[in-house]
């Protein structure tokens, strides 16, 4: 046994945690896409939901300790995100 290994702290593993439930979202998220069938489709979103309410209870508890706080957005860059959707959409129409 090699007793040089850490062991990982209680933020590594949350954010561990934090990392894992995006993927999964993300997967579950297509896998609904894809179902042929309205009973199947169903019950991959329920799964979904509760996958996404895991995420935000994980991310809840880390931003309580200071471990996860995303920067704001820089309001030109929401702009700039804005006018692109936008002119997609009108290019939809």
């Amino acid at each position: 046994m090699d007793t040089n290994i850490t062991p990982l702290s209680d933020r590594e593993i949350m954010e561990d945690v934090l990392t894992s439930q995006k993927h999964i979202t993300g997967v579950y998220n297509t896998f609904s896409n894809e179902c042929a069938h309205q009973a199947l489709r169903n019950d991959f979103l329920n799964i979904l939901r509760e996958e996404h309410d895991i995420q935000a209870s994980v991310y809840t508890e880390m931003s309580k300790r200071g471990w996860y706080s995303p920067p704001q957005a820089q309001a030109q860059m929401v702009e700039q995100t804005k006018t692109k959707f936008n002119n997609i959409a009108q290019s939809l129409c």
